[in-house]
């Protein structure tokens, strides 16, 4: 077993795309009877509640958010679900979802003075995907395999460019009233940004769990702005889009899609390639395929997703470093190369050696007697972590070829290596060669 199978896609669910005829959309042109905000930066007092939320949701437009809508700060029915998802344990590792999993009840428990919230849309979707890279073309000397990472982390870091972006809402919003505060998330603090999205129908909840728009897709990002105004909320998305289809569902490589918009954490390759911390579980290393920083597969497949617009924003193009992603040579990366090539990218998540894990991964995946020098490199690297998926990755491939170099180098490293998991993924590896483990007399000596 290698790669995860070519995905199967079949014939693909017809999707009626209704046009958007919602006042909260921020799609195209000025919003239908939203009162515009003039160009020179003279705001007028707004005259009520209703004004100033249109006047929120134009401005989001101006500042580059596709989608923009106001919802109230309680959630308690998507916070049972909440409670209830991270009782199945489907959190994984990742404590601060389990930390004081009540804040996440009511915006109010995040920032007191919170009356309402400004749920908004940026798309990223870049111009060209990572599936239009083709490795044996642009590089045919080295014929090396090429690794990939989701669509999201091939521009600058998303987090902080957005909160920028709300925060210039916040200032002009001030401007037409200067007792108006607010608080600005993206995807760091405690609030559940899915549910804030559904209740003011930017989306609904798509069976593989991400946001889906009639316009956008999935791909795209979603930011809030807490304020201390209690404004008119948009009405929440009713319909599920989805219908019948079950895409993603079949098409996730690790079954992490374990029912309908509940995805369990610990099989997600997106979990383990940034988030796991530690060894990812043998049992899932070859479903991991080439992914090497997050996972599209979900989104890839989805209808939604076909002819959804492209990025116009230039931070979300894709960077220099983020391309011709050749495994052979980011497996031998140090770490001010990593941080140097990676700097400003949604990469440096995973860190230097969670990252060089999954590379290792990868190339135990693709496999090639090329790949001997690299992971003989790896296999003396100064973090455990790198060496056991090196073990792993050099054990796959020599079990495939019955190649006598790599089992004799990872006897050679047992005999030296000092840590304990790290000594247990070379046996393993030299067990899944040999069937048995019978080390040759050099490693004994």
């Amino acid at each position: 077993m290698g790669y995860p199978q070519p995905l199967s896609r079949g014939r693909r669910p017809q999707i009626d795309r209704p046009r958007p005829t919602s006042v909260h959309r921020t799609k195209g042109g000025p919003v239908s009877g939203l009162p515009m905000v003039p160009a020179g930066g003279n705001l007028a007092e707004a005259a009520s509640p209703v004004d100033l939320a249109r006047t929120a949701k134009d401005l989001a437009r101006r500042h580059g958010f596709n989608l923009a809508g106001i919802t109230p700060p309680d959630h308690h029915s998507a916070y049972r679900r909440y409670r209830e998802w991270i009782a199945e344990g489907y959190a994984g590792k990742m404590e601060y979802l389990i930390r004081r999993p009540q804040v996440r009840e009511d915006l109010r428990r995040v920032w007191p003075e919170t009356r309402s919230a400004l749920v908004v849309a940026m798309r990223y979707r870049p111009q060209e995907g990572p599936e239009k890279q083709s490795p044996a073309k642009e590089n045919p000397a080295k014929e090396y395999p090429a690794g990939k990472i989701a669509r999201y982390a091939h521009g600058g870091d998303y987090h902080k460019f957005i909160k920028k972006r709300l925060i210039r809402v916040l200032r002009s919003l001030k401007e037409i009233d200067p007792s108006i505060e607010g608080r600005s998330y993206v995807d760091t603090g405690p609030i559940l940004e899915r549910d804030l999205a559904v209740r003011c129908g930017l989306g609904w909840a798509g069976k593989n769990s991400l946001l889906l728009s009639r316009e956008l897709g999935s791909y795209f990002f979603i930011g809030a702005l807490l304020l201390n105004r209690d404004l008119p909320c948009d009405p929440p998305m009713e319909k599920d889009h989805c219908g019948t289809c079950t895409q993603c569902i079949t098409d996730c490589p690790t079954g992490a899609i374990v029912a309908p918009n509940v995805v369990d954490s610990r099989r997600c390759i997106s979990y383990l390639t940034i988030e796991l911390r530690g060894p990812i579980p043998r049992e899932l290393r070859l479903l991991v395929g080439n992914l090497i920083f997050g996972c599209d597969i979900c989104q890839e497949v989805c209808p939604w997703n076909d002819g959804a617009p492209v990025a116009v924003e230039p931070r979300f193009a894709p960077r220099r470093g983020t391309s011709e992603l050749y495994l052979h040579e980011l497996i031998l990366l140090g770490e001010n190369e990593f941080r140097d090539r990676f700097k400003g990218t949604p990469v440096m998540r995973s860190r230097y050696g969670g990252f060089l894990r999954n590379v290792a991964v990868a190339i135990g995946n693709a496999g090639g007697e090329a790949s001997l020098y690299p992971l003989a490199r790896a296999l003396r690297h100064s973090e455990p972590l790198v060496r056991g998926h090196a073990a792993w990755a050099l054990g796959r491939i020599g079990s495939r070829g019955r190649l006598e170099r790599f089992r004799r180098i990872l006897e050679a490293r047992l005999y030296s290596e000092q840590d304990e998991w790290v000594q247990e993924e070379i046996e393993l590896a030299i067990g899944e060669m040999l069937g048995s483990w019978n080390p040759s007399p050099e490693a004994l000596k």
